[in-house]
């Protein structure tokens, strides 16, 4: 499946020296603080610099990881973010490490957000024009991205 997914939000990160360990590649803690700026800036780029998308209230439902060979302090990495799945309640990000050079895939994280009421501390559903406005981003159809995932 992850061959067939397009990536229209692509962010290039940088490799700080406390992310590599004393093997001199990038300690798999890493990967997750890079992946939270590629989604933070996914999500900027979905709702504007505007506000709005900050009242999205989504947590971390579940995230999970493939380490697929390892990442060095010299190479240059790509962050790929896509929304896959949309839910009632929940969506699912698609995020890829890419080496920039080789094109090699080092690393791809699945995370399930869920929609989230700070004031009654309960999941609510997604509300329709955030999901419209990722469809937008992602040139596909709310029924292309409501279809289950396998």
């Amino acid at each position: 499946m992850v061959d067939e997914v397009k990536f229209k939000h692509v962010m290039p990160v940088q490799i700080r020296f406390s992310d590599v360990d004393i093997y001199g590649h990038m300690n798999n803690n890493a990967y997750f603080s890079l992946y939270d700026l590629a989604k933070t800036s996914y999500l900027r780029d979905v709702f504007g610099y505007k506000e709005e998308w900050s009242k999205l209230g989504v947590v971390v439902a579940n995230i999970n990881a493939d380490f697929l060979a390892p990442v060095f302090f010299s190479d240059e990495l790509i962050i790929e973010t896509t929304v896959v799945h949309l839910g009632h309640k929940s969506m699912t990000l698609l995020q890829r490490a890419i080496n920039k050079a080789s094109g090699v895939l080092k690393c791809q994280c699945r995370t399930v957000l869920v929609g989230y009421d700070v004031a009654t501390k309960e999941p609510v559903e997604l509300p329709l024009d955030y999901k419209q406005a990722i469809c937008n981003y992602e040139g596909k159809t709310l029924e292309e991205l409501s279809k289950p995932i396998g």
